[in-house]
């Protein structure tokens, strides 16, 4: 099975299914004349921001003007709608895996599917794409349009649950190693960097949740009987990757807030020394400041042993200033 992405005319992937995990691919030319049998169901995929892909959109797609409009809209959420003869407009979100992007840069999947069609489009490379069309040279694809969208869904959160465990894994190693050294600094700015993206994970990943419940309670009769059970399943994972995303935003402020505590401790135990010792010094400093005056009369000026008298005494009012900072508990 060959195929190739035409990003000259905005189409990507067009594959007729076969109704036993297989497909055979047709380029824009044959498009306009497929007939499909009653086993048989098609996915074209498009490049949303191409001219072309409008235009076949709006004027051979079939679907009215309110759908074409919203499929084609700049900005979308994770959302589904109901249109007339039981089709469906989904909107989902995917992990931006593309080189040199942000996962939670996240990429719009929009699709409509009824019983025998489903048009997607996409503005950035998805990677989803890729490995329904592997499945499809395997022979274990979607069979229908109703297990194509599972596929999709599904591949869609296996990607956001390696995301996640990779931002769990950046809090577990800074946590280790915060609990194992007192003196440990932890990485600043690649906790920050984990919290914004668990953050905008979290922002786009909770409506989907209510996407998968909707298609739980679908009652479409293309739908598979126990589509209901695959959706549920999905349903859970997903909300289970939402609190794991929530405790890691958690986790993190711990850290942070512990290295900030801890950060407080270093310079107040800093300032209580510094304060030790300059009341330490500070009457041996007012004293030999005072017998460095150089004028006459200083007391024991003419005695041979002023001098070590001078010592002795600065040693006796440094040891009672031990004494009293000892009394005081500040030593």
């Amino acid at each position: 099975m060959q195929h190739s992405e035409r990003f000259n005319q905005g189409l990507l992937h067009a594959y007729i299914l076969d109704g036993q995990g297989s497909a055979v691919a047709v380029n824009d030319t044959e498009l306009e004349n497929v007939q499909l049998a009653a086993h048989e169901s098609l996915w074209i995929h498009w490049d949303r921001a191409h001219q072309h892909s409008e235009k076949w959109l709006r004027e051979n797609s079939g679907l009215n003007e309110f759908a074409c409009d919203l499929l084609l809209e700049e900005n979308t959420r994770p959302r589904l709608l109901r249109l007339e003869n039981q089709a469906l407009l989904l909107f989902l979100r995917a992990i931006n895996l593309n080189p040199q992007a942000e996962p939670e840069d996240m990429i719009s999947l929009r699709i409509y599917a009824d019983q025998a069609y489903v048009y997607s489009l996409r503005q950035r490379p998805v990677q989803v794409t890729d490995e329904l069309i592997q499945a499809f040279e395997r022979g274990h694809g979607p069979r229908n349009t109703s297990e194509l969208l599972l596929f999709l869904a599904q591949t869609l959160t296996d990607r956001v649950e390696h995301t996640v465990s990779d931002l769990a894994d950046t809090v577990d190693a800074e946590e280790a190693k915060t609990d194992e050294d007192e003196r440990y600094t932890p990485e600043v700015l690649p906790l920050l960097q984990a919290r914004r993206s668990a953050a905008n994970l979290r922002r786009f990943l909770a409506p989907q949740r209510d996407v998968f419940v909707m298609l739980m309670q679908s009652q479409e009769s293309w739908f598979m009987s126990d589509d209901a059970i695959y959706w549920n399943e999905l349903n859970n994972r997903l909300m289970l990757h939402l609190e794991e995303l929530e405790l890691t935003r958690e986790r993190i402020g711990v850290v942070l807030e512990t290295e900030q505590r801890r950060r407080n401790e270093r310079i107040s135990h800093t300032m209580y020394l510094l304060t030790v010792i300059t009341g330490f010094f500070l009457p041996l400093t007012f004293v030999t400041g005072l017998l460095g005056i150089n004028v006459g009369g200083i007391p024991g000026a003419e005695n041979p042993y002023g001098f070590l008298i001078a010592c002795f005494l600065l040693v006796m009012l440094a040891l009672m200033q031990w004494l009293f900072f000892r009394w005081l508990r500040w030593v």
